[in-house]
């Protein structure tokens, strides 16, 4: 049995580290960024890419409405895919035009004639663009893709990596939201705030009878997640310190110390274990120190 609090990540931790070392080590020997299939990238810079929300060189078509591929045709060294959208579809198009997707020589188209297609179903080969492909397949479409794009990276040097790990990371990298109208909350338009704290905003403004804000979910790379949390220290502790402390310094910023990376900072007892304070044991260390 555990307690509330306890850290039992250890006991269900796995390396990724050591690995990506492997990974490393491979895309040095092979002199340079590995690749597969001549311009997509693979190896570690392609977990970075991922991770980083990068854009690929050539990145893949992806499609941006439900429908049926009607045509593809060849103009010059291109190709085109057309799509006739289905318009009882959920998001589907105001007009009911057929969509044409430009195709880059060097993909390779991977529907034919006749098939159905989804939005954000990738139609070529390739690495797809994130925030595009966050955009028109939504939440759980981009972080399936997210894991098994790595999963795929770390299983050629045949190492098998739970899941549970990857989704961590991807959970980060989708946990801010971009506000679009403020209402009666303290956020201006186009302010980056973590969700839970727009959540919990929210919820009192709903409590309280006011307007409640209104926002857009984003992802973002790891360290534009890192650098846009709300606490300086955990922010400072990562990147750009200098930048991060002076930016911290002129706002008038305040840091509740609620997370380990902070606690660490100032050498107070992480709110995890016998430091978190809905923990028995912490309560129990409390009653024998006081009967000492």
């Amino acid at each position: 049995m555990v307690d509330v609090g306890e850290a039992v990540g250890t006991v269900a931790a796995q390396a990724i580290g050591e690995p990506g070392t492997q990974l490393t080590m491979n895309t040095k020997h092979a002199g340079g960024a590995a690749s597969v299939g001549g311009d997509v990238t693979s190896g570690l810079p392609r977990v970075e890419e991922v991770f980083e929300k990068r854009q690929p060189k050539i990145p893949a078509v992806v499609s941006k409405a439900e429908g049926l591929v009607v045509d593809i045709r060849t103009e010059g060294r291109e190709k085109v895919i057309v799509v006739a959208p289905d318009m009882n579809a959920k998001g589907a198009p105001k007009k009911k035009d057929n969509i044409e997707y430009e195709v880059h020589y060097r993909r390779v188209v991977t529907v034919s004639k006749g098939d159905t297609v989804i939005s954000g179903q990738l139609l070529t080969d390739g690495s797809a663009l994130l925030p595009e492909l966050f955009k028109f397949g939504g939440q759980e479409v981009t972080q399936d893709y997210i894991i098994s794009e790595v999963n795929k990276i770390y299983e050629l040097q045949g190492v098998t990596i739970a899941r549970k790990h990857i989704e961590l990371i991807v959970k980060q990298m989708m946990s801010r939201v971009k506000i679009t109208a403020s209402g009666d909350s303290p956020f201006t338009v186009g302010d980056v705030v973590e969700e839970w704290i727009f959540v919990e905003a929210n919820n009192k403004l709903k409590e309280e009878g006011k307007e409640v804000a209104k926002a857009d979910k984003l992802i973002l790379g790891i360290t534009e997640t890192s650098l846009s949390r709300k606490s300086f220290l955990s922010a400072a502790s990562f990147q750009n310190t200098t930048r991060v402390l002076i930016n911290a310094a002129v706002k008038g910023s305040h840091d509740n110390l609620a997370g380990l990376m902070e606690n660490v900072i100032i050498g107070k007892l992480i709110p995890a274990g016998s430091g978190f304070k809905g923990s028995k044991k912490y309560d129990m260390i409390e009653t024998i120190e006081k009967h000492r």
